[in-house]
């Protein structure tokens, strides 16, 4: 590229990033900025969402027939309910994830999409006389006779004759009521075996619609809205059962958000800071890139319809980090060319030419574990995964396109085409941050002794003690409840103490006037509101006060167990097959997958040692822990290979610990610049984000560790006894001899 269409794209590039930067952030003209247009998950946005399973033995295309059939039926009864954006989409084989937007009586809405069972018209005796579907539509209409609204029922012409039978018999007085309060000439209307409405009937009616009014004033327009919809919703093929739902208040969420954005707009400034520091006119140019970076993962997500989670934002973060690691590795690489005595034009063309290779590597194995992530993990999770992918593939791109041709630029100026402005002394040597040199085989078993006693200690303590589960994975119920009143926790336990929930209760909120309850037991959404009408008989909370709930049957905590190991060996397999591709040898494979399998289980002793709740994103923290551990050793094994080759003279011993020692700056760099992202994070937000990024620091500073004291080693302990060339052999009997003598 030469030297003029650099400048060009140079300058277009930092056009674009001031120009998007503006438009992101404050809209231009028709084009809104960038939180009028993107679409937010429930988190944020507040609402609900449940997950039904179908009860049923079907399999193959029967059992696809009945869920697609269930599907509809479940979004004619959502989409009547007035709830716009609402989604019911399948899970897996037999579940269904309904998620409903902006709704404010979640109590209500939940309520409505819980009547699960097929609808049925019944006289007073309990005599079925229609089902589903007989009715063909409900709809409301203005009663003018009474006021307020009526049903309006249209039926099938087989219903037709059905419901003319009906009314004949209710009509008549054949018909004595099985049930008090409902009259003996009443056809009741149940869903779910309870009765939404059970109108009297006034006389013979042999037509294909009927209306069902109220007198006194007729049916208030919601109720009438509400009991309509159900009618209309028709008859589910197969009965469903909650699994596992969530309420979110939009104020949560919008604090939550707030606070997120905040927290990242701090952690990446002081990324763009530390990489000027350290970095000189160099970190300028990443900072650049960077900001482009963050500019197009946003973008990609507002023109591919992709929701933002507040999971996802913490993912949008961890990327900027390893983004950051790109341009690590090619600076360092750069860095070293220098220092080989190439000028810096031609170091920069070699550092990018060599860290190509070692960036594509090292993130390809990463975006392996996002995308089992994606397969495998739940729809929060998924939108975890999809974000974290979107990142490491614009990473790439900013990095190796981006970034070339703005320090391409740099080397052909005349004023910062110089030494110092590439992280090298005037003697020719790089400054390093850590300057000793470290001899990381011979002091290997010191590092498996460290490992060993931190992973049986923490597993004999989780073993013992127990680990501590949250609730999607034991099963149980949460409910975050604003009281308008500092309270006291045991008063609130003996308020609801006749449901005998032994629940989990504590304070939350800036001014501990909120409580969280949670119990192992998975109450149904009638239990739910019983318990908050029962802690208004004293506080005078309602429904309206839920801030956020959360439901999962005992079912979901084995699925997400089982789900967690088979993602973890789905990602191990995968990135062993595609290592032992790129570098010809099983024993780089091995190596690297033993420091997965260390990774995780030193997770897992930190969690049990210190009963750190393991819940659904901890499986998220885990795989990207996998997948940020794998990033940081393939790169040092990338330079083992490189100076096997390049010093074949030297022992395996000191090609690895001269391998470890030349990319140790990268890895501590790295580490740095990604926890300076996430701890802004943990400190400033909600829980939900905290509990994603707890794991994602641990498994940054454990996968960092691992990579540079266990991984390499092992490497070593697999590969030592490989047969050597001949004269390396030579050299160490004529050592030998030498020392003899």
């Amino acid at each position: 590229m030469n030297l003029k269409l650099r400048r060009v794209l140079a300058c277009l590039i930092i056009l674009v990033v001031l120009a998007g930067w503006y438009v992101t952030v404050f809209g231009a003209g028709p084009v809104k900025s960038i939180k009028d247009l993107m679409k937010f998950g429930l988190d944020v946005n507040g609402g609900v969402y449940v997950v039904l399973e179908a009860k049923t033995d079907q399999t193959g295309s029967e059992l696809e027939q009945t869920m697609d059939q269930t599907r509809e039926v479940l979004n004619r009864r959502v989409n009547a309910m007035g709830i716009s954006e609402a989604t019911v989409n399948i899970e897996g084989d037999k579940r269904l994830r309904i998620e409903m937007p902006g709704v404010e009586d979640a109590g209500e809405a939940l309520s409505s999409i819980g009547k699960t069972a097929q609808l049925r018209f019944l006289l007073a005796d309990d005599t079925e006389v229609l089902t589903g579907e007989d009715v063909k539509n409900a709809t409301i209409d203005l009663d003018s006779n009474h006021g307020g609204y009526k049903i309006v029922l249209e039926f099938t012409a087989e219903g037709q004759d059905k419901f003319a039978e009906a009314t004949r018999k209710a009509y008549a007085g054949e018909i004595t009521s099985a049930h008090d309060g409902v009259s003996n000439a009443a056809i009741m209307i149940l869903l779910d075996d309870d009765i939404i409405t059970a109108p009297v009937v006034q006389e013979v009616i042999n037509s294909t619609t009927c209306e069902i009014t109220r007198q006194n004033g007729g049916y208030p327009q919601s109720e009438a809205s509400n009991t309509a919809a159900l009618i209309r919703g028709g008859a589910l093929p197969v009965a469903l059962e909650e699994i596992t739902s969530s309420v979110q208040t939009a104020t949560i969420g919008a604090d939550a958000l707030q606070k997120s954005i905040l927290a990242g707009v701090i952690g990446l400034i002081l990324v763009f800071i530390l990489m000027i520091l350290v970095y000189n006119v160099l970190g300028l140019m990443a900072d650049i890139a960077l900001a482009l970076y963050v500019l197009l993962v946003l973008w990609i997500m507002v023109g591919i319809g992709a929701v933002l989670t507040l999971p996802g934002i913490a993912a949008i973060i961890l990327s900027i980090g390893m983004a950051v690691d790109a341009n690590v590795i090619i600076f360092s690489r750069i860095k070293e060319e220098i220092a080989k005595g190439k000028t810096v034009r031609v170091a920069v063309s070699e550092g990018f030419r060599h860290a190509v290779v070692t960036v594509l590597d090292a993130q390809i194995t990463t975006l392996i574990a996002a995308v089992v992530l994606y397969e495998v993990g739940s729809t929060t999770v998924k939108g975890f995964a999809i974000t974290l992918m979107i990142g490491i593939i614009v990473s790439v791109f900013t990095a190796v396109v981006i970034t070339q041709i703005l320090i391409g630029l740099i080397a052909n100026s005349n004023t910062f085409a110089k030494r110092k402005f590439f992280g090298v002394n005037e003697d020719g040597t790089p400054k390093r941050l850590i300057k000793k040199e470290f001899d990381f085989v011979k002091n290997r078993k010191v590092f498996y002794v460290i490992s060993a006693a931190v992973i049986i200690i923490g597993l004999v303590a989780g073993g013992i003690r127990g680990f501590n589960y949250g609730i999607d994975f034991t099963g149980g119920t949460m409910m975050q409840i604003d009281m308008g009143q500092a309270v006291d926790t045991n008063e609130v336990a003996n308020q609801i103490k006749e449901f005998d929930l032994n629940p989990t209760i504590i304070l939350s909120g800036s001014d501990r006037q909120q409580v969280i309850i949670k119990t192992i037991k998975a109450l149904e959404t009638d239990e739910r509101i019983a318990i908050v009408e029962k802690l208004g008989e004293k506080y005078g909370v309602s429904a309206d006060d839920i801030l956020a709930s959360e439901q999962f049957g005992p079912t979901v905590g084995n699925e997400l167990k089982q789900n967690a190991v088979k993602s973890i060996l789905i990602a191990a397999v995968g990135m062993l097959i595609y290592i032992i591709i790129r570098f010809r040898s099983w024993k780089y494979g091995a190596s690297a997958v033993a420091g997965l399998a260390h990774d995780v289980l030193f997770v897992l002793a930190i969690y049990g040692l210190f009963q750190v709740t393991i819940n659904n994103p901890f499986i998220a923290g885990i795989l990207t822990v996998v997948g940020y551990s794998i990033n940081d050793t393939i790169v040092i094994f990338d330079r083992i290979r490189e100076n096997r080759n390049l010093y074949k003279r030297d022992s395996l011993a000191q090609n690895i610990n001269r391998s470890v020692n030349q990319t140790i700056d990268r890895s501590v760099m790295t580490s740095v610049t990604t926890l300076v992202c996430m701890i802004p994070l943990t400190i400033m937000v909600s829980t939900s984000i905290r509990e994603f990024i707890i794991p994602l620091i641990l498994g940054v500073l454990i996968g960092t560790y691992s990579s540079v004291f266990l991984c390499s080693p092992i490497l070593y302990e697999l590969a030592k006894g490989e047969k050597q060339p001949k004269y390396v052999a030579a050299t160490k009997e004529n050592k030998k001899e030498n020392k003899n003598k």
